[in-house]
């Protein structure tokens, strides 16, 4: 089978390395827009994924965020003397715990999240004209598609 990237033109190729370079770096940024400094970009995400897809074992966190899962309980336990989550026997396996959101870790996630969009729509009205806007509107298009 032949590699995709062979078959694609020089200019795609060039296209696909920056958009690449480009959303890590808008990642990166985004990721780092908190309300405040007192968590780590790990609980952030943890949090955050948290109230995207709702509760998890430490062991899913742990593959999904790509780390260890020892990193991963370090992490959940921080976030639980912070009150921000909550361990729970899970229903189907009581040797497992499923970490869920309390009270104020989804207030929490939810103000992140509403900072970095709100980092993010000034950004774009400070940096673009509005038919950049319209552009960066259609390119999503065309990426997400």
């Amino acid at each position: 089978m032949a590699n995709k990237t062979q078959s694609a033109s020089a200019f795609a190729v060039r296209a696909a390395r920056a958009v690449q370079v480009t959303v890590g770096r808008l990642r990166r940024r985004i990721r780092s827009v908190n309300d405040a400094a007192d968590l780590t970009l790990s609980q952030a995400s943890v949090l955050a994924r948290l109230s995207k897809n709702g509760p998890a074992t430490a062991s899913d966190l742990a593959a999904v965020e790509g780390v260890r899962p020892q990193s991963m309980a370090t992490t959940v336990a921080a976030l639980s003397r912070l009150g921000l989550v909550e361990r729970h026997p899970d229903s189907e396996d009581g040797r497992k715990q499923r970490v869920t959101l309390t009270a104020p870790g989804r207030e929490r996630a939810e103000g992140d999240r509403a900072a970095r969009h709100a980092w993010l729509s000034r950004a774009l009205e400070e940096r673009c004209t509005a038919d950049e806007r319209r552009t960066v509107v259609e390119a999503m298009a065309v990426l997400e598609g």
